[in-house]
Order: structure tokens, then sequence, then C-alpha cells
């Protein structure tokens, strides 16, 4: 695994952007009271939401970009969230057979249902399957292995060519190519000897199909043209052909890695209190901090380093011009950004509630379970840092909830923006407002400091705990889930 390979500049305005399907979908999940007739022409609505699932071994899987699952089956059904093109979850059904879906709907676990058709199969030989069968990794850092553009940009291959095709289309790359795999072998030695050969789906002149609900771009011979400057790209995986490193992105596209850039993920990540432990802590916000012992005759002696941003759980108490950590330790106070321990709470910081608490002027996130911080860290929010976020580049500020969560999504530059980019499958996004939403990012590590253009940049270990932390919980399977009334609470302030 390329260590993953990822980098980018900035991440384009969030405060433009909107949900996946928020423009055409509906999004209301009020449960309504189940209908009697299971299997009835005018289908069922959320009996599901109160029976549980029990798996009879039949299979579904997606063949669409977004194959939505839907509450119930009637004319009123709004959707629970979506599979992204190749999950298979368990089924049961078809429950339902209307005019809404011809190929019958099958209930899917835990809660939903799914019409068979352009974006669900029962067939899990379906030939479009293995193009998708690498699946995004939760809960421990970059769901997937990330990608940037070079200079030039690759081209989006629809074919695997071969080395005289290439040539011809781009001239000689081998210098460039050589060039690229010393560098590559720097940064991850004994990497390129692991790749193996070519899937058999992209042998004897095979084209890729782009998933259903995926933009077909104007053709060639062998290549769609070249991909954005500023792109960023999500692979399924990567391997050698005719001397040369080729990755298959998730959109189904074959790109060159020697016309990308690579790069290692932030090494960021917050600390998590358990039970019993508070607040203070703090991060250490010089290039390096020393960490001193005291000694019985009351001297300071050093007994490490701490790298940048290192994070330190504190007593509160302080010895001159030092703070105390949890284990008896010291470490100089102008050397740390402190979160303090809060003395008063909002009304919803009750019993366990779930609660997010970011603070823009110090760039720093604590979540809550009542009165109890469970992790604390830093993030990079708007560079319009306090001003309106209408018109500049600020994050929103005030008291929101969770409602919408995708695995991966792609996200989108404003087109009237000179620096418009195409991040593809920004990883972990929570949407808490508009078109605004915790993410993690694989193109920069300026944790700390304002960058983004109005989303809440998170580090990537950080961004994958909060993702699997908050509500609604996204199900096993599913690549996202929509709840516009249980989400976990989100307070942004000065």
């Amino acid at each position: 695994m390329l260590g993953p390979l990822l980098g980018l500049a900035a991440l384009s305005s969030c405060s433009h952007l909107e949900p996946p399907g928020a423009r055409d979908a509906k999004t209301s999940v009020t449960v309504r009271a189940p209908h009697s007739n299971l299997a009835g022409a005018a289908g069922n609505s959320e009996l599901d939401a109160a029976l549980p699932f029990v798996p009879t071994g039949t299979k579904l899987a997606s063949i669409a970009w977004r194959t939505w699952i839907y509450t119930d089956t009637t004319p009123k059904r709004t959707r629970y969230g979506y599979l992204r093109m190749g999950e298979v979850v368990d089924a049961r059904g078809p429950e339902a057979v209307n005019d809404g879906c011809r190929g019958g709907w099958y209930r899917v676990n835990p809660r939903g249902f799914v019409c068979l058709g352009k974006g669900a199969t029962l067939d899990l030989n379906d030939p479009l399957l293995p193009m998708s069968a690498v699946r995004p990794v939760r809960g421990q850092s970059l769901p997937y292995r990330y990608v940037r553009a070079g200079d030039p940009p690759p081209l989006l291959y629809f074919k695997l060519p071969s080395a005289r095709q290439w040539t011809e289309i781009e001239g000689d790359r081998s210098g460039r190519i050589a060039i690229w795999k010393e560098r590559v072998e720097r940064m991850f030695p004994g990497y390129l000897a692991s790749l193996g050969t070519a899937p058999p789906f992209l042998l004897n002149g095979a084209s890729l199909v782009k998933p259903y609900g995926v933009k077909q771009p104007l053709r060639y011979q062998l290549h769609a043209g070249r991909a954005g400057r500023e792109g960023g790209f999500a692979l399924q995986s990567v391997f050698t052909h005719e001397g040369r490193v080729f990755g298959l992105t998730t959109e189904h596209d074959l790109i060159a890695l020697d016309n990308t850039e690579p790069a290692t993920e932030s090494a960021l990540a917050g600390v998590q209190l358990q039970k019993g432990e508070d607040l203070p802590v703090g991060f250490v916000k010089l290039p390096m901090a020393t960490r001193y012992e005291l000694l019985p005759n009351g001297e300071m002696r050093v007994t490490e380093a701490l790298p940048k941003r290192t994070a330190v759980k504190l007593s509160g108490k302080k010895r001159q011009a030092f703070y105390e950590l949890t284990d008896g330790s010291y470490v100089p106070a102008e050397a740390l950004l402190v979160v303090p321990k809060r003395d008063t709470f909002a009304s919803f910081a009750t019993g366990t509630r779930k609660w997010i608490d970011v603070s823009i002027l110090s760039q720093t996130l604590v979540a809550y379970e009542g009165r109890h911080p469970a992790y604390v860290t830093l993030v990079s929010t708007g560079r319009g840092v306090l001003a309106d976020p209408e018109t500049t580049l600020a994050t929103v500020t005030g008291t929101f909830m969770i409602h919408t969560k995708h695995i991966t999504a792609t996200m989108d530059g404003d087109e009237d923006r000179a620096d418009s980019l195409e991040l593809r499958d920004v990883p972990f996004v929570q949407y808490f407002h508009k078109g605004y939403a915790f993410h993690g990012v694989y193109w920069h590590d300026d944790f700390g400091k304002v960058r983004s253009h109005g989303c809440i940049n998170l580090a990537p270990r950080d961004a994958a705990w909060l993702f699997d932390w908050t509500d609604p919980q996204l199900p096993q399977g599913w690549h996202s889930v929509i709840n516009l009334e249980r989400g976990t609470v989100v307070l942004i302030h000065p």
C-alpha cells in the first residue's frame, strides 16, 4: 500500500456545497405507523423500523454510484441513505412490486427498501462488481488510497494502454516514469516490488464501464481526456503494467501514477479521554517542546522532546512557568495551546448525550458525552475566521445537528471561482448545516490553523474516530445515512 498516496492545496468553498442528492432527495425520515399488507401492490411502509431484520441468505449488490435506500415502498417514501457501487448487503424479498419498482422492493439490513433494477442486482457475478470490489475502510485513517493530479494531470484511460499506445498519445514518458519510481521507492521502500499485475477485467482490450449515475464523458479511442489540474483521486487498486504503474479510481478511470503527486497523511491524532479524565488538555504549539520531571531537590530534569502538536493530558495545576501533566511531569506553559475545562454548559449537555464543541479562535474540537469530554483535537476552520460566512470563507457559528453522513463524498469547487477543483471521495463527511460539514482531508497538514473555505477540516485519524462516534450511526455495508431528527448536536463559537 502506497502509504497512502495523497496531497492537495486547498478545499473549495464548503459554504456552497450540498450533500449528494440534496436537490432531488426527500430527506425527512419521520416514522409513520406500519401498514399491514406486507406484500401488497401499494407496498409497505416503515414496518422494517419496528421489526428486526432476519437474514434469509439473499444478498443484494449495488451496481450504481448511489443505490438509494428508502423508508418504504409507497409514493410518499423518503430516504434513509444509500449504498455505493460494489457494496453487498443482506436482503429479503421481494416484499412489494408496484409502479415505483417493477423489479421488486427488497428489504435490506438493518432497515429500509431497495428497488431491484438499474441500481441493484441479486447477481453477485455481475461483471460490474469486480471493478469496485475494494471497499472503503472505516475507523482507522483514510478509507482509500489517494493521489492528486500532477503536472500534467493524468489522462483518464478507460482501456489499459500498451507502452506503444501511451507513447503515441503522451509522448516518451520513460524519463518521467523512472524519476517517479525513484521517488516512490525512497518514500516507501519495497512498495513497487509488492505490486501485482492488472486485474483480469482489464485484459484483452476490455473497457471499463462507468457506474450508473456517474457522468459519462466524451471518449476518444482509449481515454476521456485529462483530469483537472486541481483534482484528487481515490484508488481502488494499484498495479504494474508494461513497466508503468496505474491506479484504478473509484469512478472507474485508469490513471498513470507518474502523472500524480504522492504524499504522506498527517500524523496528527487527538487524545481520547477515559471516564474519570477531564480537561484541560494541551497541544504543543512550538516546533518542539521539552518534558521535564521534578527531582526531590526541586530541580527540573529533561526526560524527552515532544514534537509539535503532541497532545498531553494536564492536571490543571501550574508550577511557576510550567504546566503539570497528569503523570506528574511538566511542560513549559509557553509551549502549549491549552483546551481548558468548561465552566458552563448548554442545556443539551445532559446525561450521556453526544455533542461537539468547536472553537474557531483556538482551532480546537472537543467531543462531549454530556459533560464528559471524550475526545480532543485540533481542526482547521474557514479562512474568514469570524467574518460573515455569507460573503467570506468563514465557518458558520451557532448550534446545529449532524443530519447526513458519507464515508466518502466528492466535493466540487464553485465554478465561478478561479480555484475551482474536484476532490474525489473526500473522507468521512458529516453535514450539519447547508453545505457545511466535518470531514477528513488528504491535501494539507495545517491543523490548528484556519485553512478551509468553510468546512471543518480534520486529520484523517480524527475524522475516522469522529465519524464512527457521532449519530446518526451508519449501518455496516452502507455508504451514507440520513436522519434529520436524531443527530449529534454541534456547537460552533468563537
